[in-house]
């Protein structure tokens, strides 16, 4: 984490990072310049690094909160989390491909390395509006990515320069810097009893949670029973007992509920005859018994014989 001074800090270590690299590419002197674009091409070649926005990391913005107690003392000290935009344009002849080349040369530059090195910070830090700056003690890194801009951004971007002709240029975000507070954090308590347990709530001997502001009422602790005890071996049956039975009890729920419905149901009764069958039936069976032809006797063996014995 830095100061105040770390976006200047940068600003002046990524320009020397651009002119140190320039050799053996480039081999006229070039000026490099952290400046704004200028609204008058200068003839000689020039790159210049113009810082022309800055914006909060999304992904570390909120890493410090809370940094107040409820009784508004300081126990953390605040650190913003920033980005920093850069536009970084080159000027030159143009018929000899100035521009061109010097933009080049800062692309290989940040993408052979794309994070600043200490000792290019410690040499800006050198600068006398730089002196109060601690960005070389920082532990975060400061890394440089290429950012894409179509043409409709880029218009917006040189709109915003009023007056400035726009020139070759590209676009690098630098990721991440922190700014601290200057306020000192109140330090926090010592440790009255170095001890450490790992209990549920709940559990015997987990502390109570009590009101805001309290401290949580811990319990003496006893000695541990042994594993075996018969108390515990009956609280252990006991607890088990229920969740069997009311497994058993759902298990058997839906049968019962089954038969219950068959029960609910009413037996269908014998639907009464109709009036006048029992009549009709008794004069069908009397017309039948009185068409029916009588059934000759059948003879038997014997009966022939004895006829045929009288007739001789």
């Amino acid at each position: 984490m830095s100061n105040a001074l770390a976006l200047a800090h940068v600003t002046q270590a990524l320009a020397l990072l651009i002119e140190d690299n320039l050799p053996p590419d480039i081999d006229i002197a070039v000026k490099v310049e952290p400046r704004k674009p200028p609204a008058d091409p200068p003839a000689e070649p020039t790159i210049t690094v113009f810082l022309y926005q800055v914006t909060p990391n999304t992904s570390q913005r909120n890493n410090d909160l809370p940094t107040r107690a409820p009784d508004g003392t300081l126990v953390r000290r605040p650190a913003a989390a920033l980005d920093l935009h850069y536009l970084i344009s080159a000027y030159g002849e143009e018929a000899e491909l100035v521009g061109q080349r010097l933009i080049g040369s800062v692309v290989r530059t940040l993408h052979e390395i794309p994070v600043l090195p200490r000792d290019i910070i410690e040499l800006a830090g050198q600068r006398p509006h730089l002196s109060g700056s601690d960005l070389a003690e920082a532990v975060q890194r400061v890394r440089f990515t290429p950012t894409v801009m179509d043409v409709d951004e880029t218009s917006k971007l040189w709109g915003m320069l009023h007056q400035t002709p726009y020139t070759l240029s590209v676009v690098y975000q630098a990721v991440l810097v922190l700014i601290d507070g200057r306020g000192t954090p109140v330090p926090a308590k010592p440790v009255e009893r170095p001890e450490v347990r790992v209990l549920p709530f709940g559990a015997p001997g987990a502390p109570s949670p009590g009101p805001v502001g309290e401290e949580p009422v811990v319990p003496s602790r006893e000695p541990a029973e042994p594993a075996g005890t018969p108390a515990k071996a009956a609280a252990g049956a006991e607890a088990k007992a229920p969740a069997k039975a009311a497994a058993r009890t759902e298990a058997k729920a839906p049968a019962k509920t089954t038969r219950s419905r068959k029960s609910a149901q009413p037996a269908r009764t014998a639907q009464p005859a109709r009036t006048g069958q029992p009549a009709r039936a008794g004069k069908k069976a009397a017309a039948k018994s009185a068409n029916a032809k009588p059934a000759r006797p059948q003879q038997t063996a014997g009966t022939a014989d004895s006829g045929e014995d009288t007739e001789n």
